[in-house]
């Protein structure tokens, strides 16, 4: 491992959170090691503005708790603290350290791992240079200083920014072992920042696709929210797909797609994807009910079927039933929060309710958080399915809910 310290670069602390740079100094004036570490380093290098800023240090969470009483202390896979402010949360990580080499010193020994090599628990502490160790991708294991306004690098990163190659740090095939997500993290990066993939980092993908399986659905849930709402869903989607990680990663979509047969429900899925892109390169807020409003719709629909031809009931009681029971199913199996099912509930009820005359509902019937991804997910069916009713439905939807 060969430190390289970069004296001249692009960053400006101008550039970043003035809450960070408290935190920074403040960990600094009581004696610790501190840098500004990850996304928010590589985004500053390349001239982009970052979305969050992350810090890492020596100090252990319970002496992060005892300097910041505006934090609090989260995650048992990996303990961090979340420093509390008015506008925003800085996350403080502890340097982790190799396992082997603290094996000697027992209290800051924390780790555990499945027969696969999975680590389920992690909260091994040691010095910076294990640390960028420990860390996954070469791009994003850079370490700002605020002390010198240095960044430091001991994998290679900025090499392999300026060379546009995504790289995992050490053995892939023992680092995707360790955390699968890793994986899709690969592909997100890849596809957003428009870098290509080492081959060694992607060799091992489609063998070990099936680990995903492995992964806490809560982890799967918050990674693909990530993952379709970068702007480059679309893009993500389709390598995926190629890289066998997207059934892993939707089981219930496997009963409806195939290797090289395309049905409805990805048909309508890639539209989607493309309009939620569209909205996010436009600024516009997109729910990410939407998006598994869509990618469970169909799933939906074939449940309602099955439901009317079994039990003999009319299609609305079935519709009901159905969505019920494939919205219980989203909040177990994906671990899909609460607030979210009732808002695909209410986008899926209105694809119903939009075949009422939309003279029979005043504008402040349907709330317009509600309406647009609803009226999307019906124009986006229209595409699909060739119903003119759909088409007639949906134009006078948005100019009579336009009008009022």
């Amino acid at each position: 491992m060969i430190l390289t310290i970069f004296k001249y670069h692009n960053i400006s602390r101008k550039k970043i959170s003035e809450n960070a740079i408290k935190v920074l100094y403040r960990l600094n004036k009581s004696g610790y090691e501190a840098y500004l570490v990850g996304g928010s380093v590589r985004d500053l290098i390349l001239g982009k503005k970052p979305k969050d800023f992350d810090i890492t240090t020596n100090a252990t969470p319970v002496q992060l708790k005892k300097i910041f009483k505006n934090s609090r202390l989260i995650g048992r896979r990996f303990q961090i603290a979340h420093i509390m402010f008015r506008s925003e949360i800085i996350e403080v990580s502890t340097f982790r350290g190799n396992i082997k080499n603290n094996l000697r010193n027992i209290v800051n020994y924390s780790t555990k791992t499945t027969k696969n090599g999975m680590l389920l628990r992690d909260n091994t502490f040691g010095n910076i240079e294990e640390d960028a160790q420990r860390r996954d991708i070469t791009i994003n294991t850079l370490y700002y200083s605020m002390t010198d306004f240095t960044i430091k690098d001991y994998v290679g990163g900025v090499k392999d920014l300026k060379r546009k190659i995504i790289r995992l740090i050490g053995d892939p095939e023992t680092r995707y072992r360790e955390d699968p997500v890793r994986m899709l993290r690969v592909i997100r990066f890849s596809v957003s920042l428009k870098m290509k993939i080492e081959e060694k980092t992607k060799k091992p993908i489609i063998k070990l696709s099936n680990l995903l399986y492995k992964v806490p659905p809560a982890r799967l849930f918050n990674e693909s929210i990530k993952l379709f709402h970068t702007g480059y869903g679309y893009s993500i989607y389709k390598q995926l797909r190629r890289f066998s990680l997207l059934i892993p990663l939707f089981p219930f979509l496997s009963s409806c797609i195939k290797k090289r047969i395309i049905y409805p429900i990805e048909l309508l899925t890639m539209q989607a994807l493309k309009k939620t892109d569209f909205y996010i390169h436009k600024k516009i807020t997109v729910e990410p009910a939407f998006l598994f409003s869509v990618l469970l719709w169909y799933f939906q629909v074939k449940k309602t079927l099955e439901i009317k031809k079994e039990k003999k009931f009319s299609y609305f009681k079935s519709f009901s039933i159905s969505t019920n029971n494939v919205l219980d199913y989203a909040s177990i199996k994906l671990a899909m929060p609460k607030k979210m099912i009732v808002f695909i509930k209410e986008i899926w009820i209105l694809q119903i309710n939009m075949f009422k005359f939309p003279k029979k509902f005043s504008q402040n019937t349907i709330d317009k958080k509600i309406f647009y991804p609803a009226h999307d997910l019906m124009l986006l069916r229209n595409k699909i399915e060739k119903n003119s009713d759909l088409k007639d439905y949906s134009y006078l939807w948005m100019t009579s809910y336009l009008k009022k």
